[in-house]
């Protein structure tokens, strides 16, 4: 039997180092995000009793600093309709049920 005399070449890290984020700088982007998501989140929480019994399963894009939300069945429409109307502000989309989540596990 033969042994296989070539070695695999050590890993040096990572591709481009130089765009390595701080720690600092991802926590305070965490928590960006985080009050982003509270924010929507309380809109959500308004408006699912009102919309959840004739829209089921359907999905809603929020933009918070306005407070406008836009319905649709399909995620894609929901998505769409937020981004003619807000195209450079982000959104969030949650289904309309009891938890808000959206996709399958």
């Amino acid at each position: 039997m033969t042994e296989s005399t070539a070695k695999q070449p050590a890993r040096r890290g990572r591709i481009f180092p130089e765009h390595t984020l701080p720690p600092e700088e991802l926590a305070r982007r965490k928590a960006e995000r985080e009050i982003f998501y509270r924010r929507c989140r309380a809109i959500f929480e308004c408006v699912r009793p009102e919309y959840i019994e004739k829209n089921y399963g359907w999905y809603i894009a929020i933009e918070p600093d306005s407070g406008n939300f836009f319905i649709d069945e399909d995620i894609e429409v929901a998505h769409r309709k937020a981004l003619q109307k807000y195209p450079n502000v982000k959104h969030c989309v949650f289904c309309l049920n009891e938890s808000g989540a959206t996709g399958t596990i």
